[in-house]
């Protein structure tokens, strides 16, 4: 088994992600710097989960501070890395861009040179669907990303690249995963199924942007992790797709399965929809299923079930986590 530095461990995929690698025999290194971009409760809550567990150390510390990582890659000789801190969320990058590219493009270039320097391998990349705002669905990891419309997608294009430099440099094998909407137990409050849920269940009315008939290729955690482990595997530098690869959902199709889990009906309150959102994604997730047999397992409403019973057994807390 091997030891891993997961970056982002106590984000909503990076503890997930944790959780199956301990369970596959791994040590883990987990690292992320606790930042309260959005309720650190529910970061907290999720490192809970993992404290105690065997192979598991925490390290809060900011990718983005270069001789920290450098430290981590001394000390704590890794033999593979999963780079999954970021700063996400379309919206909030247009007002502030510039921690976005702090994050997601230095933060990503102090990994890859700390790579380099202690002859560490392998790097899996979380990535984003946002980059093929406007292009041909279904979409295909061959498809020209060179027009993201946010600042989070530019950011993330960046870190491809600078990966795929180091990928042709150093010889650094690079598996870059684009994640399409990733919703689960736990799951950012910034995005719509948490807040969906929570307003159904306490009667606000749920902001929603545009008519609703913008669709999503939504996907559950638990699958999104098993994929970003799968891409551990040697594949010189290769992006994929890991989305439900299903026809995309319709926001008034999510809020309908949600009004009948909990048994309410949602108020909904139209704004205009944003410049930076995109009509509907829809993953063409075959490369990921030949490069290592990875195709989504737990359906919708399934998904939907587990999260809407989530949040009902931690209402407590979970109806004061800031939106």
């Amino acid at each position: 088994m091997s030891t891993i530095l997961l970056t982002g461990a106590a984000g909503f995929i990076g503890a997930r992600t944790a959780h199956l690698l301990l369970d596959q025999g791994h040590d883990v290194v987990g690292v992320d710097n606790l930042n309260d971009y959005y309720d650190v409760r529910l970061k907290q809550h999720r490192l809970q989960g993992l404290d105690g567990r065997k192979g598991f150390r925490f390290v809060q510390g900011d990718i983005e501070d270069g001789p920290l990582v450098e430290r981590l890659f001394a000390e704590r000789r890794p033999d593979v890395v999963l780079n999954l801190a970021a700063r996400a969320g379309v919206r909030y990058s247009m007002l502030n861009p510039h921690v976005y590219m702090s994050t997601n493009a230095m933060g990503t270039l102090n990994v890859l040179e700390s790579m380099r320097r202690h002859g560490v391998a392998k790097l899996v990349l979380a990535s984003t669907s946002s980059l093929y705002a406007g292009q041909q669905m279904p979409f295909c990891e061959e498809l020209a990303v060179n027009t993201p419309v946010s600042p989070y997608a530019a950011s993330k294009k960046a870190a491809e690249v600078m990966s795929y430099t180091y990928h042709f440099l150093y010889g650094l094998d690079v598996s870059v995963v684009r994640y399409f909407t990733v919703y689960g137990p736990a799951g950012r409050p910034d995005m719509s199924v948490f807040r969906f849920i929570r307003w159904i269940d306490e009667g606000t009315p749920i902001e929603l942007f545009g008519d609703g008939s913008q669709a999503r290729d939504f996907t559950y955690v638990d699958d999104i992790a098993r994929g970003t482990v799968a891409a551990m595997r040697p594949l010189g530098f290769e992006v994929v797709n890991l989305g439900g690869g299903n026809q995309p959902v319709s926001m008034l199709e999510v809020i309908s399965i949600l009004e009948r889990l909990l048994g309410k009906k949602a108020v909904i309150d139209r704004r205009p929809p944003s410049r930076a959102d995109v009509d509907a994604t829809w993953a063409d997730i075959r490369k990921a299923d030949r490069l290592f047999g990875w195709r989504p397992e737990v359906p919708l409403e399934e998904g939907l079930s587990r999260t809407v019973g989530w949040y009902v057994a931690n209402r407590e807390w979970a109806c004061q986590v800031q939106l």
